[in-house]
């Protein structure tokens, strides 16, 4: 099955390069943004790759190059737990990234881990509904990663929330993790101006082949339902992680 959108490649030599220009990707973006339309609305993924890229972003060499008051930050999922909770991507991305550089919490929008899973997501859809008043939903960036099992954001494997036709946030129960998960849908992630998976590392290599050159199979390979409709779909990778894609395609 033919894909919706071909995304652009970005393969470097080693992980370090690759987190240094997504960095300067993201200055980019918030810079274009905020001299737009004067916000830059951005999606956080949580994990160990996107760590490192928070702490970049609030490093010397990077704080300066953004209009941080003007950006608003959303995550791309939540685990089900508390946020003092070392599992919680509120408490990875404030104790990398905003909380170094002081962001306040008004532009913070966090899933509320304290209510039950399907009421979480309902006030986290109703809390993106809001910041975007009368305009469609579209963050200025998704920042997403990608399994070793293909998935991305909480879209696992075979999981009901693959199937959701609505945008919005979406709670979800996965078997292998034995928890719930609060997640954006696809159609949400997929209305984004710019979505940019941030992939390194030889253990990802036979998922990024999966996703990006492989026969269509979301059910096994979730994230490749990401297919922005009207938007930019990038890849930034290693090389170890690009090492499996087909001739061309590096």
């Amino acid at each position: 099955m033919a894909r919706n959108n071909v995304p652009t490649l970005h393969v470097f030599p080693t992980p370090e390069e690759v987190l240094q220009q997504l960095a300067d990707f993201f200055v980019e973006l918030a810079t274009c943004a905020i001299a737009g339309h004067g916000t830059f609305s951005v999606a956080l993924s949580g994990g160990s790759s996107p760590k490192k890229l928070y702490e970049l972003l609030a490093s010397p060499a990077y704080r300066s190059r953004v209009q941080w008051e003007e950006v608003f930050f959303f995550f791309g999922d939540e685990r089900n737990v508390l946020p003092t909770d070392t599992e919680s991507n509120y408490r990875m991305a404030h104790e990398a990234l905003l909380g170094p550089l002081g962001i306040a919490p008004t532009q913070v929008f966090a899933v509320d881990t304290a209510l039950a899973p399907a009421e979480a997501a309902q006030r986290y859809s109703q809390s993106i509904t809001e910041f975007f008043g009368q305009r469609e939903a579209r963050f200025d960036l998704v920042l997403l990663g990608l399994g070793d099992n293909s998935h991305t954001a909480s879209l696992f494997p075979h999981t009901p929330v693959l199937a959701e036709s609505v945008a919005g946030a979406r709670e979800v129960y996965v078997e292998e993790k034995q928890a719930y998960r609060i997640t954006l849908t696809a159609p949400l992630l997929n209305q984004a101006q710019v979505v940019a998976f941030l992939v390194y590392g030889a253990d990802k290599a036979a998922a990024v082949q999966h996703v990006v050159a492989g026969e269509q199979d979301i059910a096994q390979f979730p994230a490749q339902l990401i297919a922005p409709a009207s938007g930019q779909l990038h890849w930034f990778l290693d090389d170890a992680a690009a090492s499996l894609l087909p001739a061309g395609r590096q």
